[in-house]
């Protein structure tokens, strides 16, 4: 396993992250015998990392993790999530803290290595979403998140990139923030450069490069693409989280990327998380899992190393044409 360090705190993090979310799903959809299988191998692996979240699994990830962690010699560092009521944004702090005690009350633990907000960030209030002033204002989410932290119950603080990309820019530029959780795929790199004039899609305005000026940790989130990337057999947990694209577009994409790259670079899989990790900007990769055979696969993947120049050129000249659409 390969190492990075994550921004201004100087941890050293493993290039792949233990995602504990819905979606991959090992944490909340497996037996118990498989959870703990699955976690002792990616700790035996050199995984130091783990990320959850109270939404995933209505709180059953972070519970699995509560007993699990008992239960391996390893210590990984702990990520974890805050996701806003919208209709209670004149209680922020409190809000903060309250999802804070619950979330270290199911992971049986004092504190986390790192609290990131899970709304995502917009010009206005709708839906889950809050606005860059919502985040930095007297009494906002960047206050709330630094008080938890003066309190020792979060040695670092963050966000999920999700939202505009001018508004994130906005709480991003603030340097108030240890780290961001971007969305960055083979599909869609935007998060990390300029894309072509013809490409299309939720275009999240070379994001890393604020984060890199801020020396900020960066996780990449949505490697698979909900699993679009990994396989064609769909599962039903397949959530689309960006605007200008379902599932039948992503699968289309992902059928345009293997039919010019083929099997030359490993699985599908192993293609996916081998172009996140040729990115430098980013700290390391989160990957979901649903079963310890794609926890295997993506471990052999990653030790393939980044993917190579001449199938990155490959995939230059598909944005370039739209993925032929």
């Amino acid at each position: 396993m390969q190492y990075r360090t994550f921004g201004r705190t100087g941890l050293q993090v493993s290039e792949v992250v233990f995602g504990g979310g819905w979606v991959g799903g090992v944490l909340i959809h497996q037996d118990d015998d498989t959870k703990l299988k699955t976690l002792r191998r990616a700790m035996d692996a050199g995984i130091n990392w783990i990320d959850t979240a109270p939404s995933y699994g209505k709180g059953q990830s972070e519970q699995a993790l509560g007993w699990l962690l008992k239960e391996i010699d390893s210590t990984p560092r702990i990520s974890t999530k805050v996701m806003l009521d919208t209709a209670k944004l004149d209680d922020i702090v409190g809000q903060v803290e309250r999802s804070l005690h619950e979330s270290l009350t199911r992971l049986d633990r004092g504190s986390v290595d790192l609290l990131q907000l899970h709304n995502p960030i917009e010009a206005e209030t709708k839906g889950n979403a809050v606005t860059p002033e919502q985040v930095l204002r007297k009494g906002g989410v960047a206050d709330a998140l630094e008080r938890v932290r003066e309190q020792g119950l979060a040695d670092f603080i963050g966000i999920t990139a999700l939202g505009e990309a001018a508004s994130l820019c906005k709480a991003i530029d603030s340097g108030r923030l240890d780290s961001a959780q971007v969305y960055y795929n083979i599909l869609n790199p935007s998060a990390g450069r300029a894309m072509p004039a013809k490409w299309s899609g939720h275009d999240f305005g070379n994001l890393l490069a604020g984060c890199k000026a801020q020396n900020m940790g960066t996780m990449a989130i949505r490697v698979f693409a909900a699993g679009v990337l990994a396989t064609d057999e769909r599962h039903g947990r397949e959530v689309i989280i960006t605007r200008d694209s379902d599932v039948a577009t992503e699968e289309g994409r992902a059928h345009a990327v293997f039919a010019a790259l083929g099997n030359a670079h490993g699985t599908r899989q192993q293609t996916a998380l081998r172009f996140v990790l040729a990115n430098p900007d980013l700290s390391c990769a989160v990957i979901g899992l649903a079963e310890l055979a794609h926890l295997e696969e993506a471990l052999a993947g990653a030790a393939k190393g980044p993917l190579p120049k001449p199938a990155m050129n490959q995939l230059e000249a598909l944005y370039a044409a739209n993925f032929g659409v």
